[in-house]
């Protein structure tokens, strides 16, 4: 985001809002330059969504004003999305594109000596109009959206999002602002969404909390704090990078300012012995430099869960679980034992069963085929991907209150107040209506209230929709020092590679499958599996003429080496990602500056191990392959 410029297709100027005594934004500006891929990130509450309305014209700003470029046309998705229920899904989405439809029925009843026809056919290949059947089957397919026939009002909330998507990309807009388009969204169906705006050529401005969508497909970062726009050039890592500079240098700056006033106020309580021009200007100096405010330190949620009881030999085992949904095979054949450390995403397309499978473990639904045998201590603690509902007119703390002050915390107990602090809730707060709350403040009440429960198998249903990214990686924190059990279904590539340290996928024809390590991890191995990794090894193999010698089989040394190879890469996986997230940490020079050298010598050699491993497995494995 630059300064308005002739290239700018929409500027918001000195753009200024208040929610009773809450300043949104105070004087704020802000353009979208043509081509430009802007990322908008901030803590929930900041006003991301509230501008995007804005900018669209839904919302009026109490100052400042919004210029458009003459015939601009928006593709918007919001987070409160409205369709029309009484059309199919089809028609809902080909009604996103009415201004291509609208110039291609002008374009048709033209006379065919019109002096306008070469104006509107360039308009609508530009638009590329004559492939919008197409390409609205294309996106239906990648997005996963319902069939087209089916009617709005039979939809849940998840598949009338994709819809929303779908109807909000279809029109070629000059530009497309999306409010967290990848919730809801599978892995499969963001990675499509990913391929597509790296390659459209017009502008977009998005909110988003998945950090690999931000690094992939945006040019810029703007942040939104404090009332104000700060802006960023480069993807989220640049701007991560960015921004800790920026931090470290406020804070150098403000040092040396107190130091300075320290000094001052010496010589200030002593008095200047002759008020001199001299003594006048330094004094002055002084109250100047006094009147300016210190940098903004943002507070963050201090996550903490409840330790978990100890838990017994047997926690939860599934043994050849299957489930079927109206007479069709929903997945078959899930035979996993769950163990105290284990982290466990679940990942897979939409509609699939992830969420029916966590109702299996809980004990609400009983599978088609095989049991499950849960321990005598396992104390469930379960987070619904629809949430429970907050009351309206209960305040914050009647929210959260069930009888008792406290929450007890291993062998002792917190207040309630104190625990709410955690969670960023003032004393002015807590008596607050919920109805007041933004939307950020009610995730947050939200998962206080559910998380203070206590248990040692924490399942969680979609976490990651609706927190912002500081929520988001002490959230991530939180959970990998859990030292219980956690399940968690989530489509954020990011969170699963932070936190998990197995992966449950379902895969095509419902076949289910268990992997150590990351989500990434996963993904690396289903790439070997599915593709010959050394092409040139499998031509010679296709090529070459039977040897009269026998090929060399693996020793036992070298069999035991390459069973635990796996576990290996993982550790070595798993080590990169422990020290890139370092590196991205917003405080980072405040806390590790003085070790970057290290730090970066640390993260070489452990990608060289990777490296080295891989290399290692390629080798072992094609010697197997030949005795095979």
């Amino acid at each position: 985001m630059g300064s308005e410029s002739a290239s700018s297709i929409i500027a918001a100027r000195d753009i200024s809002l208040r929610y009773n005594d809450e300043i949104i934004f105070d004087s704020a500006s802000f353009a979208v330059a043509e081509g430009e891929r802007i990322g908008m990130v901030g803590r929930n509450g900041s006003g991301k969504s509230t501008f995007l309305k804005i900018l669209v014209g839904e919302k009026e700003p109490d100052k400042g004003e919004v210029i458009r470029r003459r015939d601009l046309v928006i593709g918007y998705l919001p987070q409160d999305f409205q369709l029309d229920e009484k059309k199919t899904v089809f028609e809902n989405i080909r009604g996103g594109a009415d201004h291509v439809l609208g110039l291609i029925h002008e374009f048709e009843h033209l006379p065919a000596d019109s002096a306008k026809h070469n104006e509107l056919e360039e308009r609508i290949l530009s638009l590329e109009g004559w492939t919008l059947e197409q390409r609205i089957a294309t996106a239906m397919d990648h997005l996963n959206v319902p069939a087209g026939e089916r009617m709005i009002k039979g939809l849940s909330g998840g598949e009338k999002r994709r819809v929303a998507m779908c109807r909000a990309i279809i029109s070629r807009p000059d530009l497309l602002i999306l409010d967290e388009p990848t919730n809801h969204l599978d892995p499969e169906s963001i990675e499509w969404l990913e391929e597509y705006l790296r390659e459209f050529k017009a502008s977009f401005v998005m909110v988003t909390h998945d950090r690999y969508f931000l690094d992939r497909v945006t040019s810029s970062i703007v942040e939104v704090a404090q009332g104000r726009f700060f802006s960023y050039t480069g993807n989220y890592s640049d701007y991560l990078a960015a921004k800790a500079e920026r931090e470290a240098t406020e804070q150098l700056v403000e040092r040396k300012r107190q130091s300075f006033l320290r000094r001052e106020l010496e010589w200030v309580r002593r008095g200047p012995k002759a008020q001199t021009s001299k003594s006048k200007a330094r004094l002055d100096q002084y109250y100047e430099i006094a009147e300016k405010d210190a940098p903004v330190v943002e507070s963050n949620v201090e996550m903490i869960l409840p330790p978990a009881q100890p838990l017994g030999n047997r926690v939860v085992d599934l043994i050849n679980v299957g489930m079927d949904v109206g007479g069709r095979p929903l997945f078959r054949g899930i035979t996993l034992n769950f163990e105290a450390g284990m982290r466990v995403g679940v990942a897979g397309r939409n509609g699939v069963g992830k969420t029916t499978l966590l109702k299996i473990v809980l004990g609400q639904i009983e599978p088609v085929e095989g049991s499950v045998k849960t321990g005598t201590l396992t104390k469930f603690n379960y987070v619904d991907q629809s949430r429970l509902q907050l009351n309206e007119e209960k305040t914050v703390l009647e929210e959260i209150y069930d009888g008792t002050e406290f929450v007890i915390f291993g062998n002792g107990k917190l207040s309630l107040r104190a625990y709410l602090k955690r969670f960023l809730f003032t004393d002015d707060r807590l008596s607050t209506k919920v109805k007041y709350l933004s939307g950020g403040e009610r995730s947050r009440l939200l998962l206080a209230r559910i998380l203070k429960n206590g248990g040692n198998f924490l399942i969680l249903d979609e976490p990651t929709n609706d927190l912002d990214l500081n929520t988001l990686r002490v959230l991530e924190e939180a959970l990998i020092e859990f030292a219980g059990v956690v399940l968690v279904v989530s489509h954020d590539r990011y969170f699963l590679n932070r936190v998990c340290n197995g992966m449950l996928v379902f895969e095509p024809q419902g076949r289910v499958s268990y992997s150590a390590g990351n989500y990434d991890y996963y993904i690396e191995k289903q790439q070997r599996q599915n593709a010959p990794i050394f092409p040139e090894m499998v031509s010679a193999v296709v090529t070459a003429k039977p040897a009269a010698s026998k090929a060399r089989k693996l020793s036992w040394k070298e069999q035991r080496e390459l069973e635990g190879m796996e576990a290996e890469i993982g550790a070595a996986e798993a080590e990169i990602a422990r020290l890139e997230q370092v590196f991205a940490e917003p405080d980072f020079h405040r806390r590790h500056g003085s070790q970057t050298v290290e730090l970066n010598s640390q993260l070489e050699k452990a990608r060289e191990r990777a490296q080295q491993l891989y290399a290692r497995w390629e080798e072992l494995e094609a010697i197997a392959a030949q005795s095979r």
